[in-house]
């Protein structure tokens, strides 16, 4: 694209038309973060002096709102996934938002909230794991726990609270569990 506007086959404004094409087939698809956006356009070739005027005007007429994307992405992937707010933090800053959005958007998510989700997921692993070795469960539950960005005194103290409904009792012997 740049060198199509270089060697003048593309005046300025049909790649500005065509930008904005593109962003509105990006956006119909799924919706995305400016920074993502940037990104694409740039893979697609688009020079920064096209890019940038077109995304401030989806900025302008709400088409592009990272706080919007931010509290989406967070309510749906916590809700969905079960994703900590360490996990969603770090999905939040993979995808370009910045800290102070992100931390406005990861304030949805309390700690009593964050913990229901955690022993949800723990509940799930546990009853998969039925009939298997107490241990063999735990390490597989705590894991996939774990892989969701909780901490592990969190996930031990859901796992022990999973396996205490079942009737588990015994989670003495392992260290570092939430109480």
């Amino acid at each position: 694209m740049a060198e199509r506007l270089e060697a003048g086959e593309l005046t300025v404004e049909d790649a500005t038309e065509k930008a904005r094409e593109t962003l509105l087939r990006i956006l119909t698809a799924a919706p995305k973060s400016r920074a993502e956006l940037e990104q694409s356009l740039a893979r697609k070739g688009y020079p920064e002096a096209v890019v940038g005027p077109v995304l401030d005007r989806f900025d302008e007429v709400g088409l592009v709102d990272d706080a919007a994307y931010a509290d989406m992405l967070v309510r749906t992937r916590h809700a969905e996934r079960g994703l900590s707010r360490r996990a969603l933090a770090m999905e939040l800053r993979r995808r370009g938002i910045a800290e102070e959005t992100a931390a406005d958007a990861l304030e949805q998510v309390d700690p009593d909230d964050e913990r229901a989700a955690a022993l949800a997921l723990a509940r799930k692993h546990v009853a998969r794991t039925r009939g298997l070795d107490r241990d063999v469960r735990v390490r597989r539950a705590v894991g996939a726990l774990g892989r969701k960005g909780y901490a592990t005194g969190v996930s031990f103290g859901v796992v022990r609270d999973a396996l205490a409904q079942e009737g588990e009792d015994e989670f003495d012997d392992y260290p570092g569990v939430e109480d």
